[in-house]
């Protein structure tokens, strides 16, 4: 499996690129997550492990890496993350264990596991 890390670096890159030719539709796109993932009702913290039960359900390997990632940095534990990826094993089946295996190579890059 490639590195994980690099690979979140190259797509922030890429869709940072995208968005530097589109600007008007990056920032019409940026309000929406930037309004949801915000502490309400619901922590920006669980937020982020709910979308990233999604992510691991849809197969989407930059969502998954990106939501891992905010999830870290919004203070989820190893063990809730897991718990999430297991969320997601038990709806998306297959897919959503393969993915897994990228979660658990990009918390072993970062350090976190």
């Amino acid at each position: 499996m490639k590195a994980q890390a690099k690979l979140l670096e190259t797509l922030v890159g890429q869709v940072r690129s995208f968005k530097n030719r589109l600007p008007e539709v990056a920032e019409a796109y940026e309000r929406l997550p930037a309004e949801t993932y915000k502490d309400g009702a619901i922590s920006g913290k669980n937020k982020r492990l709910m979308a990233l039960s999604a992510s691991l359900i849809h197969g989407c390997r930059g969502c998954v890496l990106f939501q891992t990632d905010e999830a870290v940095k919004q203070g989820a534990s190893v063990e809730e993350i897991l718990e999430s990826c297991a969320v997601a094993i038990s709806l998306g089946g297959t897919m959503a264990t393969s993915e897994t295996a990228r979660v658990m190579a990009f918390l072993e890059e970062k350090g976190v596991l």
